[in-house]
């Protein structure tokens, strides 16, 4: 039985633990995964619970798309400025936090949706827009260029969705290299 299942088995879900269901199955298998009876099964529910918090499955793909681009978003971000007070040191426990959720599988996931759907599509426009404004401010805040910021932050972002296989050295020691390049000032 999945994590999620054991969290939230009682019949009155909330839209949030279906919307976090939803994810784990992108993240997992990406759009041709995210079906009603697998995401009923990963909570361990009847389909029928589904129609509780969403009016068809549609309704359900457009609000989890909205979850990802904003308010999931928002919330990480916000998290991570209020615990760490060095630029670096937010964008260091960004990419944490990204490799521990698994984070760029379900972005890729929502990639691949948006090139189907516009509402995927925009919620990546989204996404990417906050994520970039982030991460360029840090690197502002750090002493890095206006112009130069925004070129690294998008750097930092692309790298973070990259499936780049480097056998000698292990992601998390990539990522603090590139932080280490990225993140300083010339």
């Amino acid at each position: 039985m999945s994590s999620i299942a054991n969290i939230a088995r009682a019949p009155d879900l909330t839209p949030l633990v279906w919307l976090e269901a939803g994810q784990t199955l992108l993240r997992r298998g990406g759009l041709r995964a995210l079906k009603l009876r697998p995401l009923a099964d990963e909570l361990g529910v009847s389909t029928g619970s589904f129609y509780h918090h969403f009016t068809d499955f549609d309704a359900y793909q457009g609000r989890l798309a909205d979850y990802w681009a904003a308010g999931q978003v928002h919330e990480l971000l916000d998290a991570i400025a209020r615990a760490e007070p060095d630029p670096v040191g937010r964008i260091r426990r960004l990419a944490q936090v990204v490799r521990r959720r698994g984070l760029s599988r379900l972005s890729i996931a929502m990639r691949a949706w948006a090139d189907s759907d516009p509402r995927a599509a925009r919620a990546v426009e989204r996404h990417d827009a906050v994520m970039l404004g982030f991460l360029t401010d840090c690197l502002i805040e750090a002493g890095v260029e206006q112009a130069e910021a925004a070129v690294r932050g998008y750097a930092l972002m692309t790298l973070g969705l990259a499936k780049v296989h480097a056998p000698h050295l292990s992601p998390p020691v990539l990522m603090e290299a590139l932080i280490g390049i990225l993140c300083v000032p010339r």
